[in-house]
């Protein structure tokens, strides 16, 4: 392996150990995503696959991602994750060796077009995965079932934004964004009640 590598340039081997490395753990995480480990994904905003773990009637643990979504299931990628991390490196190094190598490119020109390549797979993946987990979703939580139900503010709710609120439905604590029509904002904590869906998965509160 070493003599086979001994006429590369140090540019060749980078863009290798990244297709190598970035690669072994993309799949590693996938596996394990798909089979139900988990993995432990933690994000560089400070948060984790499971940061906003929903706790059903049964004590099952759930995830509750993004903005109002619903999921039951862990599909999910972040683009600033161990996952998206690991996914740039893979087609970074994979189209930079390709671009330097066999096409003949310059080591700028190659870098750039790794680097767009290794973004573009990013956002492909972080598509894909979204259609994926809303598809999933989409049978597993009536929306409608949370109109008259009581809940609790998790996110301030301010008088021309949105917030985010705990409703349980169908035995599951979920989280939710969710709006008010009145003229104060609800704070974290307070106790509300779903009067209506305003539109997709944003709820209008109010305090009860």
């Amino acid at each position: 392996m070493i003599a086979f590598l001994s006429d590369w340039s140090g540019l060749e081997k980078f863009f290798l150990v990244s297709a190598i490395i970035g690669g072994v753990f993309f799949i590693i995480r996938l596996v394990l995503q798909f089979v139900g480990g988990h993995g432990g994904d933690g994000a560089f905003d400070g948060h984790f696959d499971v940061g906003q773990g929903d706790v059903d009637a049964g004590g099952e643990v759930h995830s509750g991602y993004g903005e109002g979504h619903v999921d039951d299931t862990d599909i999910s990628f972040k683009v600033l994750s161990f996952q998206g991390l690991t996914s740039f490196f893979m087609m970074f190094g994979l189209v930079g060796l390709a671009l330097y190598r066999q096409s003949g490119w310059d080591p700028a020109q190659s870098i750039a077009g790794a680097t767009m390549a290794g973004l573009a797979t990013v956002w492909l993946l972080k598509w894909i995965f979204n259609a994926a987990r809303n598809l999933q979703s989409s049978g597993n939580i009536k929306l409608e079932n949370a109109i008259g139900k009581d809940g609790t503010v998790y996110l301030t709710i301010p008088p021309k934004g949105t917030g985010k609120v705990q409703v349980k439905v169908q035995n599951h604590l979920k989280i939710f964004d969710a709006v008010t029509e009145g003229d104060l904002p609800i704070k974290t904590g307070q106790q509300v009640q779903v009067l209506r869906i305003a539109s997709g998965t944003i709820l209008v509160v109010a305090p009860v």
